[in-house]
């Protein structure tokens, strides 16, 4: 170890539970957080500080004002410019570690490009907000035998249980199904900062100790917090389900699921479409664009404002379309100033 490591880390050499082995493990592993939102921009962050030495994140979405007040990686400017999350959180991390390898992947995860986007890494933290994505990850990682750690906040509750495939159940156990009826999102009854800190924290505390090869040291329980309330709750995380289609029968269904070509997204009165298989050109979209509507860009999306919609266009070809919770319109808004 370089001594200028030696004297960045000190604080955690000394900490008994990890010592210079534990550093230099740490230093050597490779990590992807799935979602820069509340929780992964406080797992990257945290992560990146304690020197990591590799970072994917995974992220499809762009920096709002709204997301300021609890996404701890952003910054006035990244949400003016409209700039992918995973780019700005990047940006950020390079300046508070330049020694960790940080990747941004601006990408919706999907079954047909899970090995990619997860693959090659030693951990998964989830910082998604979706049970569909959350079932993706669960497969991916108990196919290829990666411990990962789930992680949910909304409004002042919280929740985080790790998945040790072979020693835990996995979220499949636990969740057979998504939760039934309507359910409360950061939209209908807000978030705050201070659950999605705590959520993060608990995650990356067991991150620290898979990573640091103490995986034994991580006791199997569901942790439920509320900050408003004050309250902490533990119980012990039920062993694996032997009929369980993921980890007992080994059944991946939602690796082997077709990806959708337009997904509400919770909360937002927004849809995300996706029906180009190849990237965009996003000058001369945005040269076709200007006459209809207001345009802004950088590099890596445009953002078209026409009558009540909002269309933020990836260059992958992805669209995110504010205004609409129905994926037929935004199909068809899609068509109408993109094509297909």
């Amino acid at each position: 170890m370089q001594e200028r490591d030696w004297a960045r880390y000190s604080r955690q050499i000394v900490f008994a539970g990890l010592g210079e082995a534990g550093q230099r493990r740490l230093m050597e592993s490779r990590v992807v957080i799935a979602g820069c939102g509340a929780l992964g921009s406080f797992q990257a962050m945290a992560l990146a500080r304690a020197g990591v030495g590799y970072l994917r994140l995974v992220d499809r979405d762009y920096v709002e004002w709204s997301n300021l007040p609890r996404q701890w990686l952003f910054e006035e400017n990244d949400a003016e410019e409209g700039l992918p999350k995973a780019i700005a959180a990047a940006r950020h991390l390079a300046r508070v570690n330049s020694r960790v390898r940080v990747e941004p992947a601006v990408a919706d995860l999907t079954p047909e490009n899970a090995a990619e986007l997860l693959g090659g890494v030693h951990l998964i933290l989830d910082g998604t907000d979706n049970f569909e994505t959350r079932y993706l990850i669960n497969d991916f990682a108990v196919r290829e035998g990666l411990p990962w750690i789930y992680g949910a906040a909304v409004a002042s509750y919280g929740l985080t249980m790790p998945v040790i495939p072979g020693r835990t159940a996995c979220l499949k156990c636990v969740y057979p199904g998504p939760p039934s009826g309507a359910q409360p999102t950061c939209e209908t009854a807000g978030v705050l900062n201070a659950i999605t800190a705590a959520v993060a924290a608990l995650q990356t505390g067991d991150a620290l100790k898979i990573l640091a090869g103490k995986a034994s040291e991580v006791t199997p329980r569901i942790t439920t917090v509320d900050v408003w309330a004050g309250q902490v709750r533990q119980i012990a995380q039920p062993p694996p389900v032997p009929d369980c289609p993921t980890c007992g029968r080994r059944r991946f269904v939602h690796l082997e699921e077709k990806r959708r070509s337009a997904v509400t997204l919770c909360g937002r009165n927004a849809v995300q479409v996706h029906e180009r298989s190849g990237p965009l050109d996003l000058e001369e979209l945005r040269q076709r664009l200007a006459p209809l509507g207001e345009v802004r860009g950088n590099e890596f999306a445009l953002r078209f404002s026409t009558d009540a919609y909002e269309l933020t266009i990836f260059a992958d070809g992805r669209a995110i379309i504010k205004g609409t919770g129905d994926p037929g319109l935004a199909r068809s808004l899609y068509a109408r100033y993109v094509g297909t």
